[in-house]
């Protein structure tokens, strides 16, 4: 039997807590399936007290600056769970890096931000560098994109990855509800922060893609080159309408290749029924992938909480143990490709329109001829009687249409006095 495996980590509040725990609680299962004991060995958090709290043994050692845990020559892998893309998450990892220690987090903004900086620090340095709880929580996709599917040419990555929309739009269909309303609820709940907007404005989900789209493709992370809408301007008569019309709607990260190159976008938009993806609610998360070996792969469970996470993160402590050390980025940093970026306004595709106009004579015939106009055609058209605010709700959806004539359309119909507020568009996606 080898020499246990020391982790040193830096951050106790619910993952961190959450690893401590199930280092502490599976060390048995842990030795039988590494061949070593992995060790909970230095822990570091401003608050001393947590340690109390979470039940740690007085024989792990404390450390109120986690970089003096980097210079513990015992310590085998440092864990960084204190999050934040830059600052001292960022401090700790470089240097953990730079001391050619062994690395794991679950800090999806720093990765997205850096990660290209610190993979080649990693490789430079032969350095493991973990970091499956950063996308998707519990649901081991990096390990699937790294090992499983090595073997596969990636075309398609897309999926859910953010509970906090998706449980917003859940409940916006299940109850009739509008936005503000369910986010309100689900603040109080406990699934949206006081601030939500890292959240519903797709952040959190496009720094998840970023990785998962480099990953797919072997090409550097850019987080600059997503497009990123989020979820504030999906009202309830958009829920209701998709319904209606055979769909559901849901905040998706989309990342393709293509002979033109990658596009890589997140957006909410309407999924058939017939989908499998579409009946992914609540704060559930999904990732389908498409190989030209496998097809199609779908990955469902848990994006967050203290046990699906820390379940990841003690994955990768479990791989560093065992020396199951594999490139950053899929690819070494020598192989990682930079692709041309494919713009949102090329896309071609289904869509779906929602307009708030006058109740008067002409306004079907004016929006009508000016889609005609820019080359784009109406599939089907809806209209309903007025809401509370007198307005009349003029539901379309168009066939494939680029996108770019699409948007020059909205800008024109927008400007027409019979139209009371800006159009809503959404994306249809026959996944």
């Amino acid at each position: 039997m080898q020499k246990s495996f020391k982790v040193a980590l830096a951050g106790l509040g619910t993952v961190g807590g959450g690893v401590a725990k199930l280092l502490l609680q599976q060390s048995d299962i842990l030795e039988k399936r590494c061949g070593r004991k992995i060790e909970l060995y230095a822990v570091s958090d401003l608050n001393e007290a947590r340690l109390k709290e979470l039940g740690i043994p007085e024989t792990v050692k404390y450390y109120k600056n986690a970089l003096d845990m980097v210079a513990d020559e015992q310590a085998d892998v440092i864990v960084e769970l204190i999050g934040g893309a830059n600052g001292f998450a960022y401090e700790l990892c470089r240097a953990a890096l730079n001391a050619k220690k062994n690395f794991v987090t679950a800090n999806k903004a720093m990765i997205a931000h850096h990660g290209n900086e610190l993979a080649k620090k990693a490789e430079e340095n032969g350095t493991f560098f973990g970091y499956e709880a950063a996308v998707a929580g519990g649901i081991p996709v990096i390990k699937s994109l790294r090992e499983g599917l090595v073997g596969n040419r990636i075309s398609e990555v897309y999926g859910i990855l953010n509970g906090t929309c998706n449980y917003i739009l859940t409940v916006m269909r299940e109850t009739g509800k509008s936005f503000a309303d369910v986010l309100l609820e689900a603040q109080k709940l406990g699934y949206a922060e006081a601030d939500p907007g890292f959240d519903v404005d797709g952040v959190d989900t496009a720094h998840k893609m970023c990785i998962l789209g480099s990953l797919a493709f072997g090409v550097p992370i850019n987080l600059e080159a997503l497009s990123v809408e989020g979820i504030r301007r999906i009202s309830d008569l958009d829920i209701a309408f998709a319904g209606e019309l055979g769909f559901r709607i849901k905040l998706l990260g989309v990342c393709r290749r293509t002979d033109k190159g990658v596009s890589l976008n997140v957006y909410p938009c309407m999924i058939p029924l017939s989908a499998s993806i579409a009946h992914v609610d609540g704060v559930f998360n999904a990732v389908i992938t498409e190989g030209d070996f496998v097809g199609h792969s779908m990955f469902v469970g848990r994006g967050a909480g203290e046990k699906p996470t820390a379940s990841a993160v003690v994955s990768d402590i479990a791989d560093a143990a065992t020396g199951r050390g594999l490139p950053l980025l899929t690819v070494a940093q020598s192989d990682v490709e930079p692709l041309p970026i494919v713009p949102l306004s090329e896309r071609v595709g289904e869509y779906y329109l929602r307009f708030e106009v006058c109740d008067k004579p002409g306004v079907v015939a004016d929006i009508s001829r000016i889609l005609g106009e820019e080359n784009v055609s109406i599939a089907s058209m809806i209209q309903r009687g007025k809401t509370a605010n007198g307005a009349v709700p003029l539901i379309m959806t168009l066939h494939e249409s680029k996108e770019a004539s699409v948007c020059e359309a909205l800008n024109r119909i927008e400007r027409l006095e019979s139209v009371l507020a800006k159009p809503c568009m959404l994306r249809i996606e026959r996944l």
